[in-house]
């Protein structure tokens, strides 16, 4: 019961973070502005969370069960509902920029974030080799594999959204990932035809 308790808790101070920082802000979520909001001092939170650190990460946990919960696992997204996340996350920048703070400070040894950044960018390889395997086929247009293509992918969808929170007037994130997703099929268009053993989208 005690654990049950303690879950449910943690769980609720989870739920907490995620509104403090849509509202506020990465740098406007104070494990202080969170404690309030479920009726616990500082130091009651800290029982739960040590620091803001392990905090943040929970929710970037929570934000990825989020995104694939009630609907396809990774393993089942598709191109174009990789280009709907990506303008679902134009909608909430105190997430974003919460992943990206992180995500930059996490390269230090022994940085709290950096083994979960290190399980979540191997998991994405995988997820995006996948991806582009049930799009194109055991081949890219371009002649990369799925594998080797992956990396880029991934790297497209985070280096825009550094781009966007740095500059939104500039940067039209969404549009900007419909384009690389064009630029993946461009030479597809030309030829009127995927490899064999291509097919668009999983059942």
């Amino acid at each position: 019961m005690a654990r049950a308790r303690n879950e449910e808790r943690r769980a609720e101070i989870v739920r907490a973070a995620l509104e403090v920082i849509a509202e506020r802000g990465y740098r406007g979520a104070s494990l202080s502005a969170v404690a309030e909001r479920v009726g616990l001092t500082q130091q009651g939170l800290l029982h739960y969370f040590p620091t803001k650190e392990t905090l943040l990460v929970a929710v970037l946990e929570e934000r990825d069960r989020w995104d694939t919960g009630g609907g396809p696992g990774r393993e089942q997204w598709r191109l174009d509902l990789l280009e709907s996340l990506v303008e679902y996350n134009a909608m909430r920048p105190g997430i974003v920029q919460t992943f990206s703070a992180l995500l930059g400070e996490s390269v230090t040894e022994d940085h709290p974030a950096r083994a979960f950044f290190t399980e979540r960018y191997a998991h994405a390889r995988a997820t995006m080799a996948a991806v582009l395997r049930a799009e194109f086929g055991d081949e890219l247009p371009g002649g990369l594999t799925p594998e080797r293509a992956a990396p880029l992918l991934t790297a497209v969808m985070d280096g825009l959204q550094y781009q966007w929170l740095l500059d939104p007037e500039s940067v039209d994130m969404p549009t900007a990932f419909r384009d690389f997703v064009a630029l993946l099929r461009e030479r597809e268009g030309r030829v009127g035809a995927r490899p064999a053993g291509g097919g668009r989208g999983v059942s």
